[in-house]
């Protein structure tokens, strides 16, 4: 580390935003259409390095959204301001119950 960087500065081995992503209903195939055109608008962010939704094989209800950065700034001041953003929220925040919880998490340990 320089001394220019801090603990917090994940710029080289970016960050990894998820949420466990609970559907109202019988939603599951509408939310997977919807998906289908709401995952490019994420992809082509800059600073965003990939983005997948896994389902969950316990509960058909459930989805996990993994999604790396380069860092939180790209997530949470580029892509969360921008017209995508409102196009992706348009498309999917109809869907959840409860609002899922969206945290970040650093680099791998060891």
């Amino acid at each position: 580390m320089t001394g220019t960087e801090s603990s917090t500065d994940h710029r080289q081995d970016g960050i990894l935003e998820v949420a466990v992503l609970d559907l109202r209903g019988s939603d599951a195939p509408a939310f997977e259409a919807a998906l289908s055109e709401a995952l490019p608008l994420i992809r082509r962010q800059p600073g965003c390095q990939s983005a997948e939704v896994r389902p969950c094989l316990e509960n058909p209800q459930r989805y996990l959204l993994l999604v790396n950065w380069v860092n939180v700034a790209a997530h949470e001041q580029g892509f969360r301001r921008s017209d995508d953003y409102r196009r992706w929220r348009a498309l999917l925040h109809g869907f959840y119950e409860p609002f899922p919880l969206v945290e970040h998490y650093g680099p791998p340990l060891g």
